[in-house]
């Protein structure tokens, strides 16, 4: 009888220790379980070449293409002692080189001969500014007695093409899919019957099948549909039910005072509120009265105005006694969120203090680079409460921190805090605050409903009256050298006209002698190192910006340092600032009309759609220029494309996450988790998403504990493990 490997079962006994390893390290594939559920990315017919045109966009990754031979031949170099064999290969649509050298050309110039066709797996090379696979491992397709076997297995069906490694081709892991399928049967399904016959899809058992070794097209969709539904609903099924929990726990409802800190703030501002900011005020103000937390997501359109919502609620809790705490991710954020908001409140953020309101209250900084004494003041204001408010980084979780009454945690720019740092300030609290979850990268709705499916979801997307369109152009350095001249020309004449610019560099320049290997790479390769703060700004220095006050900002800085060119770059002392990224979010100076981001394909598109953000602040219309070598064809040049095209992040955010994994959409990078979702992307699959949503609901209502679906019990707690747990929590 043949022998089934139980799903938990380690892959060692299946197939041996070396292979075992190779799973296990490269893709993070240890059960037989684990491996069934390592799909094909996509599926080669035998009539059918793979699109080799595709193969620009992945550089330096693995791949597997489906092809046929052109030609082949041996050339020699060395004066003869050194042998190459070049082959080339097409299928129908593009063509790409082949490489092999010394004693490892033999076996290839005799078994690829113009005519085979075969599947080819290596990583995608530059050589001569032409893509090729160096020295790829291959597996003829041919119908011939040697090749009998691999025609036999792929016979009239589809070829499955597997996420491979530089260790384990594609068709070696479909030989260890083999292996594990029988297992295939043994699986529990954790879709409840009603749910699954009502949807009309297929059983799982069905669905690995037909995902690993389809007979047809159709094969494939039944599978993927349903694989897709697994994901979707045990996901929401995991968020419904830290919903219930969340609206269990107890709160103080924290409602505004009339006539207090809120009322005196709002009487002072000298412009009224967007209609967006009002009603999203509403919302949290509603949830702060409630006895339970709230758990809300604002999210906006670069510089829509988050930071006055979030100070609002902030003094709305103040004004019943509570206090508020904001997380920033990076020290230049927290102090530019202390400076505003201290200017915003003016004399009501001196409470207790000479000159300061009676109605006001202290907003204090607290900062992991803070003198002691600075430092021991800020921690006094806390534990009596005398500060109403607090700013600060990570610090501000330490186990010294004690606050008197923390009523609300705002956390700014999410996706930079792990789990383990939202929790530890929540817990500050005697019973569980608020909390206000901000980010600035807009966020499509379904992917929101994906990744923040336990928070309640508010949307500011009005940009406050005042605020200055931003015109972005794409300035191509190397085909049009002279349009970067007259960049800075540009730069120059709005620093005549008494405004400021920012020049942004993806590197410092101040690294330590780099890997040697890595700079020869480079050199060998095409690619050169991005731009660096420093070296640019003493070519601008020295050339283009001569004469102008021109200073730099980057994140390896003294903090006081870092504050003190924020300072002056705020006061208008310092014309241009080179930055890094660290200027992404909440810097805010109106004054700057001008943004000049060098290499600007190394940046996402949600990122250059924040950096472009920091200007236009002012009256003064804005102005973004991205300057890059790419060629026009290539992908990054149609990335800064749409970028210029449009000021609306929520359209922008959806090209990049359709650019991204489904991984990255989920932060996983900041988790250190693989995906949980291997067949669902949140952008495509919206529809699945809200219905998936609406079902889990629904099952969590009905059976909270899942105690009349085993199945799905044991789903979720498989996808919930520790890590991922708190991986789901937004990591």
């Amino acid at each position: 009888m043949e022998h089934v490997p139980a799903l938990d079962e380690d892959l060692k006994k299946t197939l041996g220790p070396a292979t075992a390893k190779v799973l296990a390290e490269q893709l993070g594939l240890h059960t037989a379980l684990d491996l069934l559920h390592h799909y094909p990315r996509k599926y080669a017919e035998r009539g059918e070449l793979t699109a080799l045109t595709e193969l620009a966009d992945q550089l330096d990754e693995h791949v597997t293409v489906v092809a046929q031979v052109a030609d082949a031949r041996i050339l020699t170099f060395n004066g003869g002692r050194g042998k190459r064999l070049e082959v080339t290969i097409t299928d129908g649509n593009g063509r790409l080189q082949l490489v092999f050298f010394g004693a490892g050309v033999h076996k290839p110039h005799k078994e690829l001969l113009p005519g085979t066709r075969a599947m080819f797996a290596g990583k995608v090379g530059m050589f001569n500014r032409k893509l090729q696979l160096s020295h790829p491992a291959y597996e003829p397709l041919g119908a011939d007695a040697s090749d009998q076997d691999a025609a036999t297995a792929f016979a009239g069906r589809l070829i499955p093409i597997y996420p491979a490694c530089a260790k384990l081709e594609s068709w070696k892991i479909a030989k260890c899919v083999d292996a594990v399928l029988p297992s295939a049967r043994e699986t529990v399904d954790p879709l409840p019957p009603a749910l699954r016959e009502g949807r009309g899809l297929v059983p799982l058992t069905e669905a690995l099948l037909k995902i690993h070794r389809p007979a047809t097209k159709a094969d494939v969709e039944d599978a993927r549909q349903r694989l897709k539904w697994d994901e979707a609903f045990v996901l929401q099924v995991a968020l419904a039910r830290r919903r219930r929990a969340d609206s269990q726990l107890p709160a103080v409802p924290r409602r505004p005072a009339p006539g207090g800190l809120l009322d005196a703030f709002d009487a002072k501002l000298p412009f009224t509120l967007t209609e967006g900011q009002q009603s999203v005020s509403k919302e949290i103000f509603d949830d702060l009265a409630t006895e339970h937390p709230m758990h809300r997501l604002l999210q906006g359109e670069v510089g829509s105005g988050k930071t006055m919502v979030a100070l609002r609620a902030m003094l709305a809790v103040v004004d019943c006694g509570g206090q508020a705490a904001m997380l920033a991710p990076t020290e230049v954020l927290a102090q530019q969120h202390h400076r505003s908001i201290t200017e915003m409140m003016g004399e009501l953020a001196e409470g207790g203090m000479l000159g300061g309101s009676d109605q006001g209250t202290k907003v204090v900084l607290l900062t992991g680079s803070m003198g002691m004494p600075a430092r021991r003041k800020a921690l006094l204001d806390l534990v009596t409460g005398e500060a109403g408010i607090v700013i600060g980084t990570h610090a501000l979780i330490e186990d010294k921190v004690q606050f008197h009454d923390l009523g609300l945690v705002v956390v700014d720019e999410q996706h930079r805090f792990g789990v383990e740092q939202r929790d530890a300030l929540r817990s500050k609290g005697k019973q569980p605050p608020h909390l206000l979850v901000m980010t600035a990268t807009p966020i499509p709705r379904t992917v929101a409903m994906t990744v923040f499916g336990d928070l309640e979801t508010s949307v500011l997307d009005q940009l406050p009256a005042g605020r200055s369109p931003i015109a972005t152009h794409v300035v191509p350095a190397k085909d049009k050298p002279h349009f970067l001249a007259r960049a800075w020309e540009r730069v120059r004449e709005e620093v005549g006209k008494g405004h400021q610019a920012y020049v942004v560099c993806p590197r410092i320049g101040d690294e330590e002698t780099a890997d040697p290997k890595k700079k020869s790479a480079e050199a060998d390769g095409d690619k050169r190192p991005p731009l660096a703060v420093l070296e640019i700004a003493d070519e601008l220095r020295g050339g283009a910006l001569a004469g102008l006050s021109v200073e730099v900002l980057h994140g390896r800085m003294d903090p006081a340092d870092k504050d003190d060119v924020m300072r002056r770059f705020a006061a208008g002392e310092v014309k241009v600032l080179v930055a890094t990224t660290v200027i992404e979010v909440g810097v805010n100076v109106p004054n700057s009309t001008v943004m000049v981001i060098m290499d600007a394909d190394r940046f996402g598109v949600s990122q250059l759609h924040q950096l472009r953000g920091r200007v236009g602040r002012g009256s003064a219309p804005g102005l973004c220029l991205l300057v890059s070598e790419m060629h026009e064809a290539s992908p990054a040049r149609a990335r800064l494309a749409a970028v210029a095209a449009t000021l609306d992040g929520f359209e922008l955010s959806r090209i990049d996450l359709e650019q991204r994994r489904e991984g990255d959409v989920l932060g996983q990078a900041q988790s250190g988790v693989r995906s949980s979702l291997r067949m669902l992307a949140v952008i495509d699959d919206e529809e699945v998403i809200a219905q998936a949503r609406e079902e889990a609901t629904r099952v969590v209502a009905d059976d909270p504990e899942l105690e009349r679906l085993p199945g799905l019990k044991l789903a979720l707690d498989a996808l919930l493990d520790t890590e991922r747990e708190q991986y789901l929590e937004k990591g």
